[in-house]
């Protein structure tokens, strides 16, 4: 798979996903659409995304796999929280994955993600990944839960197209393990290494029955479920099935 980006900066945006969604046909493989200021991002479960105009990195890639199966998805997930969590780790951020695709800090979010996917039979045709990164952000609305940002961290400011050019060359460097079983066994292998509170014991919510239980999470399915040792049994969860008691 080519692996170089074409980026189209936009001044505003009500969503970098619903932009390249709306014209997909006009967009070619690994086009990256990204936003100084998004008016309307979208998050998981429905959430919205918050984002002070100019000082955060919204933006959105598109994929189009060449052979990629549906019930392998979750290597899109990998490789996305992967390269994120490579480049902010270049900046001495301890930076880790919290499942799905969420990067945490410490027990702070400092990336979310939507990745959003189109089906052709029994394989994946394109996937949207909306990746929002807090760089520059200090202060945050009380509605976002638990944010940082790279600038609190590091004390530094940040430019957002060289930020954005980085991202893209974490991900043009591990997009060729798409394309084989082995790679994408070796990205799921290395997103379960950097789990947020893997092999910790910590307490979580079961969101279908409402059952607060103590559990390990010990990695996730080729399909992406959660898995987490509880009482000595395995349980796997689903995405919305499983919250985190933080």
């Amino acid at each position: 798979m080519e692996n170089k980006m074409r980026i189209k900066w936009l001044e505003e945006a009500d969503s970098t996903n619903n932009v390249l969604l709306r014209h997909i046909s006009d967009y070619d493989n690994l086009s990256v659409v990204a936003a100084v200021n998004q008016t309307a991002g979208r998050g998981q479960r429905g959430n919205r995304w918050l984002s002070a105009p100019g000082d955060n990195l919204t933006f959105s890639l598109l994929l189009k796999p060449e052979r990629l199966p549906a019930r392998e998805v979750m290597a899109i997930t990998c490789l996305a929280t992967l390269a994120v969590r490579d480049t902010l780790r270049g900046e001495d951020v301890p930076a880790v994955i919290k499942w799905p695709n969420d990067i945490y800090v410490g027990k702070r979010k400092i990336c979310g993600m939507l990745v959003e996917n189109g089906l052709a039979g029994p394989d994946i045709a394109r996937s949207v990944v909306g990746i929002g990164i807090n760089l520059n952000q200090t202060q945050f609305p009380g509605e976002v839960l638990n944010p940082i940002s790279l600038k609190r961290l590091t004390g530094r400011s940040y430019e957002l197209e060289p930020f954005l050019e980085k991202v893209c060359e974490g991900i043009g460097r591990l997009l060729p393990e798409l394309d084989s079983q082995e790679g994408r066994n070796g990205l799921r292998e290395a997103y379960e290494r950097d789990l947020f509170q893997k092999d910790i014991s910590a307490s979580y919510r079961d969101l279908n029955t409402g059952e607060e239980f103590t559990g390990i999470i010990r990695g996730i399915t080729p399909e992406g479920l959660l898995r987490v040792e509880a009482e000595g049994h395995e349980r796997t969860f689903g995405f919305k099935e499983v919250g985190y008691i933080l």
